[in-house]
């Protein structure tokens, strides 16, 4: 089977600007095609003006609440810090969370303009493969 047939990509934080505060991405669900077991951030950056944008991945048992920080031991490689270093970039990070919803969050300091930045959700390894897409 190609890679097609086992992941499937999703949106938790679409690309927009973000501007000091906080910005939490939807809820991603793990439980589709029967339970995704791996899964892994990807960040992409547009123009970085100014700001410190720290990116984190939240875990929940149920996608609305209870929202808490994975821990660094079920991660591979670090949640980046964004700066105006990183225009165009892209980062990558492994997730092996246990609980089923997972999402981005990026709180924004110092900015005026701040960055384009958007994340997305890559989960691989279904139970039932191929994968279904909706």
């Amino acid at each position: 089977m190609s890679l097609y047939d086992q992941s499937v990509v999703k949106v938790s934080l679409a690309p927009a600007e973000v501007t000091d505060g906080t910005a939490n991405g939807t809820a991603v669900d793990r439980g589709v095609n029967g339970g995704m077991q791996d899964a892994m951030l990807v960040v992409t950056t547009g123009v970085v003006t100014d700001g410190s944008h720290a990116v984190a991945i939240q875990d929940s048992a149920n996608g609305s609440t209870g929202w808490a920080a994975v821990d660094a031991s079920q991660l591979t490689g670090a949640a980046p810090t964004v700066d105006n270093a990183d225009d165009g970039a892209v980062f990558e990070v492994g997730i092996r969370s246990t609980r089923r919803y997972l999402r981005a969050v990026v709180v924004t300091t110092g900015s005026t303009t701040g960055a384009f930045i958007g994340a997305h959700i890559v989960l691989s390894s279904p139970r039932n493969a191929p994968v279904t897409r909706a």
